[in-house]
C-alpha cells in the first residue's frame, strides 16, 4: 500500500489541447478516492497518468514517496480495472485470474493461493473452473478485480469499471467494490462519470472540469459545502434547483425574491452565510435542493414563516418512498458558464432547453415529497422551503458565498 501524490500535474497534447490542468492532490494510504465529473473532464488522462499510460506533460507524480513520471507502467506496482473485462474466453476463471502472476514467473503453488485468496474474497470459488462465457456481467467484472488483487499491487486504479453492468447490478456491485476495498486496505483511484457511484463509494471525492479540480473533500462536504456553482449543479440527485434572485437586508433579517416569489431567509441561513450581507440589493444565483422542500399542507405546523411558495405542478412522479414533483418558477434559468456545461453534459437537447429557459425567464424545479401528499399533476399547491438550508453564488465567478467577501 502507498500514498499518491499529484503535484501540480498537467497534460497538454501535441495540438495544444489541455486535458488537465495543474492538478495538485494528496491521496493517502488506503483510502478510496473518486474523480467524478462529466465526460471528457480530464479524470480518466489524469488517471491514466498515474498509472503511466500517458505521458506527464508537467507536474510530478508519486507513488508511496517515489516520484513515477519516467517510470513504466509495469514497474509501478499499480492494478488497473477497466469498464471492459478483457478476460480470456479460452482460459478458466482461475487461470484468467492468475494470468499476470504467471506471465512474472510467480511459482505455480504460490499462484494457487494467491487465486484461492482472490476467489474467496470475491465469492468466485465455486466458478473457478468455468469459461468467462458461462458468467453474468457482475461476475466477470469480478473476475478482472480478482487478476488485480492476486497481484497485491501498492494500488488500485479502476476507470469507469460499472458502466457496463445494469442499474441493479451496479448497485450489488458497488457495495461489494466498497467492501473489498475497505477489507484490502489498498490506496484506490476510481474513476466515475455516476455522482451517485461518487458519493456512496469515495472516502473524498474530486469533481473535476474541463481537465480543473474544482473541490475535493468528503461527499457528505461537497453535499453541505459545494464550492461553486458547478459542483453543486453536479453533486446531488435530482439536482440542485439554480435561478437567478436578489437578496435584500431590511426588517432585522435577509430576503430573496426571484420571481412573483418572495421568501424571508431563516436566521441560520444568515449565520451560515455572513458574507451574504454585502450583496444587499444585489443578484445572486439561488439553489434549493429537492428534499429541502415538501407539500405545505403536511407541514402546517413545523414550517417557518416566509418559508413557502405558490406553484403548479405540472408532473408528479410517485416513487413509492418519495414523490417527485416538477413545477416552474417565472425567474429566469441561470446561465453561466457552469450551468451551461452541467446542461451540455445530458446532451445538445438539454442546453437549448436551458438557454430557452433562461430567455424565456422561467425556471424548472424539482421537489421531493412526503410520499403522504395527495398532490398531483395541475394541483395548485403551497410548497414548504426549509430557507435555512438554501445556497448562494455569486453570479459573476460561480463561487459559493460563505464567509468571505463579496465578489
Amino acid at each position: 500500500m502507498a500514498e499518491i501524490t499529484l503535484d501540480g500535474v498537467a497534460k497538454v497534447y501535441a495540438d495544444g489541447t489541455r486535458a488537465v490542468s495543474d492538478l495538485d492532490l494528496e491521496i493517502v494510504d488506503g483510502e478510496f478516492m473518486v474523480f467524478v465529473g462529466p465526460s471528457g473532464c480530464g479524470k480518466t488522462t489524469a488517471l491514466r497518468m498515474v498509472a503511466g499510460l500517458e505521458d506527464i506533460t508537467e507536474g510530478t507524480v508519486k507513488i508511496g514517496g517515489r516520484v513515477v513520471n519516467d517510470v513504466p507502467s509495469k514497474d509501478r506496482d499499480v492494478a488497473m480495472v477497466f469498464q471492459n473485462y478483457a478476460l480470456y474466453p479460452h482460459l478458466t476463471v482461475a487461470d484468467n485470474i492468475g494470468f499476470g502472476l504467471k506471465l512474472r514467473k510467480v511459482r505455480k503453488d504460490e499462484i494457487d493461493k494467491r487465486v484461492v485468496d482472490a476467489a474467496r474474497i470475491l465469492g468466485l470459488e465455486e466458478f473457478l473452473k468455468r469459461k468467462p462465457r458461462a458468467l453474468s456481467g457482475g461476475q466477470r467484472q469480478r473476475v478482472a478485480m480478482g487478476r488485480a488483487i492476486v497481484r497485491e499491487p501498492q494500488a488500485f486504479l479502476m476507470d469507469e469499471p460499472l458502466s457496463n453492468l445494469d442499474a441493479k447490478l451496479r448497485v450489488q456491485m458497488r457495495a461489494e467494490i466498497s467492501r473489498i476495498q475497505r477489507n484490502l486496505g489498498v490506496t484506490t483511484i476510481y474513476v466515475t462519470h455516476d455522482q451517485i457511484e461518487a458519493m456512496t463509494m469515495g472516502d473524498r471525492v474530486a469533481v473535476i472540469k474541463k481537465g480543473i479540480l474544482q473541490q475535493v473533500d468528503h461527499p457528505q462536504v461537497l453535499y453541505d459545502h459545494p464550492a461553486n456553482l458547478f459542483v453543486a449543479g453536479f453533486i446531488g440527485s435530482p439536482a440542485m434547483n439554480l435561478v437567478e434572485a436578489r437578496f435584500e437586508r431590511r426588517d432585522g433579517g435577509g430576503h430573496v425574491s426571484f420571481g412573483t416569489q418572495h421568501l424571508r431567509l431563516a436566521d441560520e441561513a444568515m449565520t451560515r452565510h455572513p458574507a451574504l450581507d454585502g450583496y444587499d440589493g444585489r443578484n445572486i444565483v439561488l439553489g434549493i435542493r429537492p428534499e429541502d422542500m415538501d407539500d405545505a399542507s403536511l407541514l402546517r405546523d413545523r414550517t417557518r414563516d416566509g418559508g413557502r411558495m405558490a406553484a403548479t405542478i405540472d408532473l408528479a412522479e410517485s416513487m413509492g418512498s418519495e414523490v417527485v414533483v416538477h413545477f416552474e418558477v417565472d425567474a429566469p434559468a441561470v446561465l453561466t458558464e457552469d450551468t451551461r456545461e452541467l446542461a451540455g453534459d445530458l446532451g445538445a437537447d438539454e442546453l437549448e432547453r436551458l438557454e430557452e429557459r433562461a430567455r424565456a425567464a422561467r425556471s424548472e424545479f424539482v421537489a421531493r415529497f412526503d410520499p403522504r401528499t395527495k398532490a398531483s399533476e395541475g394541483d395548485q399547491i403551497e410548497i414548504a422551503i426549509d430557507t435555512s438550508r438554501m445556497h448562494f453564488f455569486d453570479p459573476g465567478t460561480g463561487l459559493a458565498i460563505w464567509n468571505g467577501q463579496p465578489a
